[in-house]
């Protein structure tokens, strides 16, 4: 896999490259730079970052951050078996409980929600930070709605990190599940308070929260770029039919004295033919497309214990 000549591998986090010290130092490079790309393309590639994740894998699958790394470019590609077994594995080398609500949505990604809630009430949860007990709650309370719970995965959701003002790196998102769980259970107005909630704490756009209000509010937005060649053409037509802001300016006074200057025509008789109705050009409204909304299903609500 070919990688930039600005990726030294330096760029991962410290505890990373404590870890590679374990390998011989061109090899823990080599390692590292995949490392870099893992991260960078997580987001915006998924696949190539697996793939990069892969390479790494078979040059250092002993180190836990690799398994690591394996498990979240599994998890994005939906490879949800894949990725709990790395995620497993890489638990077992340090010992730490971090992955315990990645893990649970895992067994939601394979149809196992009963299992990610069983997994919400385990000790592993009362290990975890803050960070990760609301993670760990959106994990539940999305397996809730899997199990047809709707109602018990907005009671799931109620807590203190809920009620607080202040604002957190999963503030938005919390507050984001929030509200579509409302929604699910048909209390629109209170989902449309939190919708605006979760806006407010979304500084970095990670949730489509303004999007789902204006969808409540009924309003619809069209892409140019979306439009068909057959649409495009006709808003084309529609332009060109119109008269021009020169005409439309053209003051009626300036048109009534070469009217009252032509001769006086003579007046039509039975005969003469009837003059043919000025055809008048047709437009056609452009029908204003719904904006489509896509959820990860995997990103949704959960429960502590």
């Amino acid at each position: 896999m070919p990688i930039p000549d600005d990726v030294t591998g330096q760029e991962i986090d410290k505890s990373v490259r404590q870890e590679l010290q374990s390998l011989p130092k061109t090899l823990g490079e080599d390692v590292a730079r995949n490392l870099v790309m893992v991260a960078r393309l997580l987001d915006s590639d998924p696949e190539q970052a697996y793939a990069y994740a892969k390479v790494a894998f078979r040059l250092a699958s002993r180190v836990a951050a690799v398994r690591e790394a394996m498990g979240f470019a599994a998890y994005s590609t939906a490879r949800y078996s894949e990725a709990l077994a790395e995620f497993r594995a890489a638990r077992r080398m340090t010992g730490s409980a971090e992955l315990w609500p990645v893990m649970a949505d895992c067994e939601r990604g394979l149809g196992r929600p009963e299992r990610a809630l069983a997994m919400a009430g385990e000790p592993e949860v009362q290990r975890l930070d803050r960070a990760g007990q609301v993670e760990m709650r959106l994990v539940a309370a999305g397996a809730r709605r899997d199990m047809g719970q709707a109602d018990a995965a907005v009671v799931t959701l109620q807590s203190s990190e809920l009620a607080s003002n202040a604002v957190h790196p999963w503030t938005a998102r919390l507050r984001y599940a929030y509200a579509d769980a409302l929604l699910a259970v048909g209390r629109a107005d209170e989902a449309r308070e939190w919708f605006g909630k979760a806006l407010e704490a979304d500084q970095s756009g990670t949730t489509d929260a303004s999007d789902r209000l204006a969808e409540l509010d009924g309003v619809e937005f069209v892409d140019a770029l979306d439009l068909s060649a057959e649409e495009a053409d006709e808003v084309t037509e529609t332009e060109a039919d119109r008269p021009s802001p020169d005409a439309e300016a053209k003051p009626q006074a300036e048109a009534e004295p070469a009217a009252e200057a032509k001769p006086q025509e003579t007046q039509a008789t039975d005969t003469d033919p009837e003059p043919e109705p000025h055809a008048e050009s047709e437009s056609k409204e452009n029908e204003a497309a719904p904006s489509a909304f896509l959820d990860d299903p995997f990103k949704e609500p959960g429960e502590q214990a």
